[in-house]
């Protein structure tokens, strides 16, 4: 692994010493560091046939979906697979619970990021109560159980909560509110959320309590600052892969062949072609 990447650190952060704002400049270069070490890990993963999953969880407006985007700006999406899925239908809702995640689990040469996962049902179902209490004791009781199957199985599994507070949430969703561009993140479970603000904060307590196992640890991640979070989740999700640079052959790029050539510009000419207004 390279030495850009710092293995990670079990120190916690002080929430009071925030530090100051980082840059754009500063936030990209750092960025373009992890991101080169993502595509390194790609062709790691691809050579090994190693099967990788990241979970993503944290409450609404967190910043799952700006960290997602720096994971996969740079890699294949044939490798790295991202899978947020809807509500389920009545037939999923019929099968075992975790039925319907299993079959995007990774196959060999694959990570898979899930955007929300299983933990929805310790999550979101709980709050809104679309689970009963025993179908939430029976989850929390399981989820650990298919995590260490999946992990003896040869594969990692990684998952991250991403922690916003209180007053930055709030900011996020007035955001949100105000701008066109995000408005199509409000979702129908977002006011709700914000209105049961302790009732998440408990439900993540008894998640965080029942499925933070030593074979399946969460990590936690600090995300009111959303630039510093995705730098330090990268890093850390970098760092607990043992991942080595595969070795590339030279690329030489080949010279046009004059065979069969023609003016195959003309042809274009006489095509429909956009208005170019910028």
């Amino acid at each position: 692994m390279s030495n850009t990447v710092r293995k990670a650190s079990v120190a916690e952060p002080s929430p009071e010493a925030a530090p100051e704002k980082l840059g754009s400049k500063a936030y990209l270069k750092e960025l373009r560091k992890l991101q080169a070490e993502l595509c390194i890990l790609q062709d790691w993963v691809k050579q090994t046939g190693q099967r990788i999953i990241i979970v993503l969880e944290g409450r609404d407006a967190a910043g799952k979906g700006g960290l997602i985007r720096a994971f996969t700006e740079r890699v294949s999406p044939r490798v790295f697979q991202v899978v947020a899925l809807p509500a389920p239908s009545d037939r999923e809702k019929s099968q075992a619970f975790i039925q319907r995640y299993l079959r995007w689990f990774p196959a060999a040469g694959e990570v898979v990021i899930f955007d929300r996962s299983w933990y929805n049902r310790a999550g979101v179902e709980r709050v809104m109560g679309f689970c009963t209490p025993d179908e939430l004791k029976k989850f929390l009781k399981l989820a650990p159980l298919i995590e260490k199957n999946f992990i003896d199985d040869g594969a990692i599994l990684v998952k991250y909560w991403l922690e916003v507070g209180n007053k930055e949430q709030k900011r996020r969703f007035e955001a949100r509110i105000d701008d066109p561009l995000r408005q199509w993140k409000l979702s129908p479970m977002d006011l709700p959320a914000r209105r049961k603000w302790y009732d998440y904060s408990r439900a993540r307590d008894d998640m965080l309590d029942a499925t933070d196992t030593a074979v399946s640890p969460w990590n936690i991640v600090r995300s009111d600052d959303k630039r510093r979070a995705r730098l330090n989740c990268i890093a850390d999700f970098l760092a607990r892969i043992p991942y080595e640079k595969v070795p590339r052959e030279a690329v030489k790029l080949p010279e046009r062949s004059r065979k069969n050539a023609y003016d195959d510009d003309a042809p274009m000419k006489r095509r429909r072609w956009i208005a170019e207004k910028y």
